[in-house]
C-alpha cells in the first residue's frame, strides 16, 4: 500500500495544500492524473472543490469522481486517488451509497497511491468514530476503508481556550479508549501526516503526535517507526 494521510489541507496561515504540495507530488512519484473524491464537501459545491484542488496542484490533472457516469469504473481506471476534507459523515455516506468502499480498498491494496486529508484521512482507519465532525447525516455504518487497523484523529490539538468549559480533544479520545481499550488511536497535528509504504508506517512533518491506547497516552515523534500498529492488519 501507498498511503499519505495528511492531518489537514492547511497549516497555519498558509494557502490551501501549500505545505503539503511537495509531499503530495513526491507521493505521486510522476503520476500526472489524480481522481479526486469531493464528497466531504457539503456547503462547498463539488465542481468548485475539484477546481480548488486543481489550482493547488497545477502540475497534475485533477478530475472529480462525481463527473464520471460510473464511479466504480473511475476508481478501477484511476492511477491515483485523493479524498478531501469536510464532513466525514457525508463522505462515508456517499461512499456507501455508491458502493465504493470495496473497490477503493482493492485498488489501494493493489498499489494505487492514496492521498487523504482531514476526513479523507479519517476514513483510512478502522472506522470514523474518532472524527471531529458533527453527524449531519447517518451513514449505513461507521466502518471505513480499514486501510490501517487503527483509528485516526486528524487536526489534533491539546489547546483549550480560556473560559471554554467543553471537553478537550484528549478528553474525547479518552472516552473512546474507555469503551475500546484495545483499539489504538493515532492523533496527528495540522502540518503532519501518517505515511504507509507497504508494511512500514511513519509520522512525517514537523510536529509530534499522540497514540491513545489502553487508557494511556504516548507521544510519538516525526520519523518514528510506527509499523507495529500495522501488525494486526489483514491488508
Amino acid at each position: 500500500m501507498k498511503l499519505l494521510m495528511l492531518s489537514s489541507s492547511r497549516e497555519g496561515q498558509h494557502d490551501y495544500l501549500q505545505t503539503a504540495r511537495a509531499t503530495i507530488m513526491s507521493h505521486l512519484n510522476g503520476i500526472q492524473e489524480l481522481l479526486f473524491v469531493p464528497f466531504a464537501g457539503v456547503t462547498l459545491n463539488w465542481d468548485d472543490y475539484v477546481q480548488k484542488v486543481q489550482q493547488a496542484l497545477p502540475d497534475i490533472r485533477v478530475q472529480g469522481i462525481h463527473q464520471y457516469a460510473d464511479a466504480k469504473q473511475a476508481v478501477e481506471q484511476a492511477k491515483a486517488i485523493a479524498v478531501g476534507g469536510g464532513n466525514t459523515f457525508n463522505l462515508l455516506n456517499q461512499l456507501y451509497r455508491l458502493e465504493l468502499l470495496d473497490v477503493i480498498r482493492d485498488k489501494v491494496a493493489a498499489g494505487m497511491p492514496y492521498i487523504g486529508w482531514s476526513a479523507g484521512s479519517n476514513i483510512c482507519g478502522d472506522s470514523i468514530r474518532t472524527t471531529n465532525d458533527m453527524p449531519i447525516i447517518e451513514p449505513p455504518s461507521f466502518s471505513a476503508l480499514k486501510l490501517v487497523p487503527f483509528q485516526i484523529n486528524p487536526h489534533y490539538t491539546d489547546y483549550q481556550h480560556p473560559g471554554h468549559n467543553g471537553e478537550t480533544r484528549g478528553q474525547r479520545l479518552a472516552e473512546f479508549m474507555a469503551l475500546n481499550p484495545q483499539m489504538p488511536v493515532i492523533a496527528i497535528r495540522e502540518g503532519s501526516a501518517l505515511v504507509r509504504l507497504g508494511d512500514k508506517l511513519t509520522l512525517q512533518g514537523p510536529h509530534p503526535g499522540i497514540v491513545f491506547l489502553g487508557g494511556k497516552q504516548q507521544d510519538i515523534q516525526p520519523a518514528d517507526d510506527l509499523s507495529a500498529f500495522l501488525r494486526s492488519s489483514d491488508q
